[in-house]
């Protein structure tokens, strides 16, 4: 992160999104402060806290694939959630602040892949030991204090070390004791289970007995096993809970999306669970609260929360007051026009066009798109997204594969495996779509 300015972290967000340039400047500005923090004194460090952003736009625009590819690219612990699947604390429904405890197992995830490929190493050195003792036949002990027997069977290890490294015993089958790990019986339910901060699992693990049993499998699998078993042995289980919690309090991004759909007046009638209850609730864990999890206490100060909707029934001044104010910078995304298709089609590093000719690619079959064919499709999904629902650049994928659909079926058999896409055949393709006035069986 230190490495990267906000002039290029927009860069590379360009290669994979096109536009949108107000969103990218918003959240690289947003991810270069969170190095400037770290660069400050402890005491004033603490009160420095993220300014939260508010992303409003239709769909299909790129909103949840700025968040994405920022978190890739700078290597933080990354959640996206819907703030519809969240209801008030007392209703049957996951609460809150489970948002910070899949977090939370995330940056563990992230931590133990780290320290997997630090300790892959010695791992690989204990792995072969354990397999040499497997294919050494355990009448060869032999009397440590005697040397010319200790010679001998250090002899028969190098020469067997020597045959395993040269790959000549991956069909050798070994007998190795495998341990099943017992699923413990869910005894609680739902509500219970998303309201406990204790380690239930591991709990479980240690009380019910460990079920094994000895198997015949061939070395190459064997190797497999043991090198899980040995990684697993040489993590710090403690260090990486540590190092997690303090990643995500310094690093974690939250997108929360659908923020529009939990905005609006309160119910006149019922219980108001899905709306105004749930923008409570989310207050303090966007304000700066601690969440317990099963790996400790997390604190969600120092948590950058990017929210996102289409806003097209309500308005971001609909949301509580107190929530407005935790959410300081609002950028807004613009509709694609024509020229945005254009480039969407043939600029991003894995853009749709060169998705469709590497899938056929494949199967032997060269996909070729003329300039005037991408022109088409292009001309084709902005006509429809503003004659119809807009749901933005998703609209490609509903064109593209209708144009490439009987290539798609048909590219095992085809005898001329080079097919160009141009103009007149994207449109003989979508002119029926078109030319009928009721367009609804063509949106996604």
């Amino acid at each position: 992160m230190a490495e990267l300015t906000p002039r290029q972290i927009v860069a590379e967000l360009d290669k994979y999104i096109v536009g949108q340039d107000a969103a990218k400047r918003a959240v690289a500005i947003a991810i270069r402060n969170r190095w400037r923090r770290q660069q400050l004194p402890p005491d004033l460090r603490k009160d420095v806290t993220p300014k939260n952003i508010i992303m409003i736009g239709p769909t299909g625009v790129g909103k949840t694939e700025i968040a994405r590819r920022l978190a890739q690219l700078v290597g933080a612990p990354f959640l996206k959630v819907e703030a519809t699947k969240y209801t008030e604390v007392g209703y049957v429904g996951r609460d809150v602040e489970s948002m910070i405890r899949d977090l939370t197992e995330i940056a563990i995830g992230m931590i133990k892949q780290q320290q997997r490929a630090q300790v892959e190493t010695k791992a690989k050195e204990r792995v072969a030991e354990r397999l040499l003792d497997m294919l050494i036949p355990s009448a060869d002990s032999f009397d440590p204090d005697n040397d010319e027997e200790r010679e001998r069977h250090q002899r028969t290890r190098d020469k067997m070390r020597a045959r395993l490294d040269a790959g000549e015993l991956e069909e050798r089958m070994v007998e190795l004791n495998i341990e099943h790990k017992a699923v413990p019986v869910q005894i609680f339910s739902n509500l219970g289970m998303e309201q406990m901060d204790v380690d239930f699992q591991s709990m479980f693990e240690k009380i019910m007995p460990k079920q094994s049993q000895n198997r015949q499998i061939p070395l190459k699998e064997a190797r497999k096993v043991l090198l899980e078993q040995e990684t697993e042995a040489l993590i710090d289980r403690h260090a990486v809970t540590e190092r997690a919690v303090e990643l995500i309090e310094n690093q974690g991004i939250v997108f929360v999306d659908e923020l529009d759909k939990v905005c609006g007046p309160q119910a006149s009638h019922g219980p108001d669970v899905s709306r105004q209850g749930v923008q409570r609730d989310l207050l303090p864990v966007v304000e700066g609260t601690t969440v317990n999890t099963r790996y400790g206490p997390v604190r969600t100060d120092h948590i950058l929360f990017i929210a996102a909707g289409a806003f097209h029934t309500s308005k971001p001044a609909d949301l509580m007051p107190e929530l407005q104010g935790r959410f300081p910078i609002r950028v807004e995304l613009t509709d694609l026009k024509k020229e945005d298709f254009l480039r969407i089609l043939t600029e991003p590093k894995h853009a749709l066009t060169k998705q469709y000719s590497e899938l056929l690619a494949t199967e032997g079959v060269t996909l070729q798109f003329t300039p005037d064919g991408i022109e088409a499709l292009a001309d084709i999904a902005f006509e429809v997204n503003r004659t119809t629902q807009n749901i933005g650049a998703r609209r490609l994928h509903t064109i593209l594969e209708r144009v490439v659909e009987e290539i798609s079926y048909e590219g095992p058999d085809l005898p001329e495996k080079h097919v160009v896409i141009d103009g007149p055949k994207v449109r003989s393709r979508l002119d029926e779509i078109l030319l009928k006035e009721d367009l609804s069986k063509f949106i996604l």
